[in-house]
């Protein structure tokens, strides 16, 4: 809307201006500030005032980019907001639209940590594929830290407690401090090259990102992925997150954790042996008794020398026994066979004249059953043309009746379905004659 003609603004043209000139020398800026009055709506939008000692304005960070946040920021926490200043023309109160937020003095290690990590991830060295399995069973364990750190403590503590029996190496180095990234990577090659512990750690206790920020060294991340011994991270608490964890093999959430997964407790060892004990037992026990099985079934089979003699002596005897009474034997066997022979020959013998009779009867027997058959047969003949002629449509022709047809070949059956003048032919008992339709009559 323009200006009236004497130059005057309307107090709408006077914010729209100064809402244009506000977006277009205040976009996209940084502003850096405390959280006050924060509420979450119920679509999603954050509603919040970025205030310092002197002066605070009202922000508004929309749904889409709040749940890029990951957090909700809490009244009291400083951080740097990246804006958009605006002006809400109705009541003419300015206010800046939040694209994103760090926290304030972090921003700089935040986007450094990001473009390493992504550089890495894309070279591959936070592949699952190319971690190296931890050893269950340790001979030995090296511990990368500094020797004043109470992460030392407590991975001391929790493996004496767990595995009293494994020994600890520390490759001192400090973790904190300009110089903390190039030693603690000095100190991860020595233990490397001297290659005497099968598991190495990688502790150190909580901080800040600046505390933490040795363990995001470029060099430090190489070394543990070349490392051929495997490498497990404990640095920090459970929510802080270093390149060393992404590059290293297993990553804790806590020094002590790093040293619960570095190897298995002598409770759980000494448990698996008291059960593999069991297991070997309980088998070694099965064999003694399926032994004890073939022993008793070996034994039962088993003749002692005397009833063996014994045996042997009473088939000696039935043997001689035999010997006295071969030289009767053959005669009476062959007596015996003789005599049966002769039966049989006897039996087997032909007698004509029997034969002859029996075939004569045979042959008087089957001529008079195909007589009577030929009988029968010719009766139910004789039944059959009878049945045959009765049905026969030609002789009912005979009797005076007559089969009427149209010229089409139908049977006429009733008079009504006949129109008068239609031809029709009829067959008589003999010949056939062809009339025409006078008048039709039905019957009810």
């Amino acid at each position: 809307m323009p200006p009236d003609t004497d130059g005057v603004l309307t107090v709408s043209q006077l914010n729209r201006r100064v809402g244009d000139l506000l977006s277009s020398h205040f976009s996209r800026i940084w502003v850096r500030g405390e959280v006050s009055n924060f509420t979450q709506a119920a679509s999603g939008h954050w509603y919040f005032s970025v205030k310092d000692e002197g002066a605070a304005v009202r922000a508004v960070m929309f749904r889409g980019r709040a749940q890029a946040v990951g957090f909700v920021p809490k009244p009291g926490e400083k951080f740097e907001f990246r804006v958009n200043v605006t002006l809400y023309e109705p009541r003419g109160d300015y206010q800046v639209q939040v694209e994103s937020l760090r926290r304030a003095g972090r921003g700089d290690l935040h986007e450094a940590f990001l473009i390493l990590k992504d550089k890495l991830e894309a070279e591959g060295l936070f592949d699952p594929a190319r971690k190296r399995p931890v050893k269950a069973l340790p001979q030995a364990i090296g511990v990368v830290t500094s020797l004043a750190a109470a992460a030392l403590r407590d991975v001391l503590s929790a493996l004496a407690r767990r595995a009293p029996h494994v020994s600890v190496i520390i490759y001192p180095a400090p973790v904190q401090g300009l110089d903390a990234a190039g030693r603690l990577n000095q100190a991860l090659q020595q233990a490397i090259q001297r290659n005497e512990v099968d598991t190495l750690l990688l502790v150190r206790g909580g901080g800040s990102l600046e505390d933490l920020w040795s363990f995001n060294d470029e060099a430090l991340a190489r070394t543990i992925a070349a490392s051929p011994i495997p490498v497990i991270s404990g640095v920090g608490h459970e929510t802080d997150f270093t390149i060393a964890d992404f590059v290293a093999d297993v990553r804790a959430p806590t020094p002590t954790a790093a040293a619960e997964l570095c190897c298995r407790s002598r409770q759980s060892c000494t448990s698996a042996v008291d059960a593999a004990l069991a297991t070997l037992a309980a088998r070694q026990m099965r064999n003694l008794e399926r032994s004890a099985l073939r022993l008793d079934r070996a034994v039962a089979l088993l003749v002692s020398p005397q009833q063996r003699l014994r045996q042997q002596g009473e088939r000696l005897q039935t043997l001689v026994q035999r010997l006295a009474q071969a030289p009767a034997r053959p005669h009476e066997a062959r007596a015996a066979r003789l005599a049966m022979l002769s039966a049989r020959l006897t039996h087997a013998s032909p007698r004509p004249a029997g034969l002859r009779s029996d075939v004569a009867a045979q042959a008087r027997r089957l001529a008079a059953e195909l007589e009577r058959g030929l009988e029968r047969r010719q009766q139910r003949l004789a039944a059959s043309m009878q049945t045959l002629q009765a049905l026969n449509p030609h002789k009912i022709l005979e009797r005076g009746y007559a089969i009427v047809r149209k010229d089409n070949g139908e049977v006429v059956k009733n008079a009504l379905d006949l129109n008068v003048g239609e031809s029709l032919n009829v067959e008589l008992g003999r010949g056939s004659v062809r009339v025409s339709v006078a008048h039709t009559h039905g019957l009810l």
